[in-house]
């Protein structure tokens, strides 16, 4: 078996670069279907794009790489793209947007197009013994009922990271650039609730507030849920890209109006009790639970200007020490991957290696929550399909 291109990995990444490829391509993957991560992402409606996508939504140790690729595939391009194939879709929040009808939607559009290329794929199938032969790359490919030997000029590895193990991610995408000299930087979950011991937050689970959230990194002002494991929310998620292990969260959970609105209840109605008149702004089982946390004794006419500004602040800057994450069990992403020092950021080649890519998550790059993600796996991917296709 003889290809220009063989693409490992048939997610977001490597189905976008095999709908965009010229010449014969092989797609592989170990799943039984292509674009599993697509069909289950946003309750299955997929956060296929951002409308506000921007280099400085992403985390990456060198910021500076996603540029290139952002700005010649955007999110204009590939809404353009969704409407040509008429797929419905609407804005959310936060600029996010996804398929009014179903996820699947993405994966028949990139179907299509991979139909209309000279793609062989296969699924339910691995590779091994991975190799460059002169200037070629071969390997052992084994299908369903047979094995191959196949050889392809340029090699692809749309591998993603390791979240969601039960959906098969692994470690191969770096395992193939160690073997191949490129560094790998550490990695972790991200876009993952936190813990904390002892179930802290179990009598309030369930519970959710507006918030401004951080870690060691932006301000992220969305909801916060308290769970059974600790917190989650999409504050939370987004903060955990951020977080170090043994550090502390920083949580705002105030309404901008809640101070001034406390001082006037104090004059109509000072001689209840304080807790009560807090929860006409905060879910009477947080405010319960806030009790054992903070000294909220007292009648409404007992808290002085003082008093309440001093629990304003402390409610504005709740700080708080996970214990851990829930991991790559839930984590929607990992953060860090195959050093993007050892690639060409216009082509997403190796340097040492010109005709070995990596693309999508695998790479030293992570969005922020809110199809940030898949824009990168876009990008990414037709970064690589314009370079193979304009060195042909």
């Amino acid at each position: 078996m003889e290809f220009d291109n063989a693409i490992i990995g048939a997610g977001a990444a490597g189905m976008m670069c095999a709908a965009h490829l010229e010449g014969r391509t092989l797609l592989v993957d170990h799943a039984k279907a292509a674009g599993e991560k697509i069909r289950i992402s946003g309750g299955g409606r997929c956060n296929f794009t951002n409308l506000y996508t921007d280099p400085q939504a992403f985390i990456s140790t060198n910021p500076h790489f996603v540029k290139s690729a952002l700005a010649r595939y955007t999110q204009w391009d590939f809404i353009a793209l969704v409407e040509a194939h008429g797929i419905a879709w609407h804005e959310k929040t936060l600029g996010q947007l996804f398929c009014d009808n179903s996820a699947k939607d993405i994966i028949a559009m990139l179907g299509s197009l991979i139909k209309d290329r000279e793609v062989n794929m296969h699924l339910n199938s691995s590779i091994s013994d991975v190799k460059k032969l002169n200037d070629n790359f071969t390997f052992t490919l084994q299908t369903a009922d047979k094995t191959h030997k196949v050889t392809a000029k340029n090699l692809i590895i749309s591998t993603g990271g390791k979240s969601i193990p039960k959906m098969g991610a692994t470690g191969f995408a770096y395992d193939i650039a160690q073997q191949f000299g490129l560094p790998v930087t550490d990695t972790q979950p991200a876009l993952v609730p936190f813990t904390f011991p002892d179930g802290r937050f179990a009598e309030i689970s369930g519970v959710a507030v507006p918030s401004r959230v951080h870690a060691d990194g932006p301000v992220f002002e969305e909801a916060l849920l308290f769970t059974h494991r600790g917190l989650s929310g999409p504050a939370i998620l987004q903060a955990s890209s951020y977080w170090t292990e043994g550090t502390p969260i920083s949580l705002d959970i105030v309404p901008s109006d809640m101070y001034e609105a406390l001082r006037s209840q104090r004059q109509e109605a000072g001689r209840r009790n304080f807790t009560n008149e807090l929860a006409r702004h905060l879910p009477s089982r947080l405010v319960e639970h806030l009790s054992g946390v903070f000294d909220l004794t007292g009648n409404l006419a007992d808290w002085s200007d003082k008093r309440l500004s001093a629990l304003m602040d402390d409610l504005r800057d709740w700080q708080l020490t996970p214990n851990g994450t829930e991991g790559y069990r839930t984590a929607e992403v990992t953060l860090g991957g195959i050093d993007t020092d050892a690639l060409n950021a216009r082509t997403m080649a190796s340097k040492d290696h010109p005709n070995l890519y990596f693309i999508g998550e695998a790479v030293d790059v992570t969005g922020w929550l809110g199809g940030y993600n898949f824009q990168w796996a876009w990008s990414s991917a037709m970064a690589a399909a314009s370079a193979l296709n304009a060195a042909k």
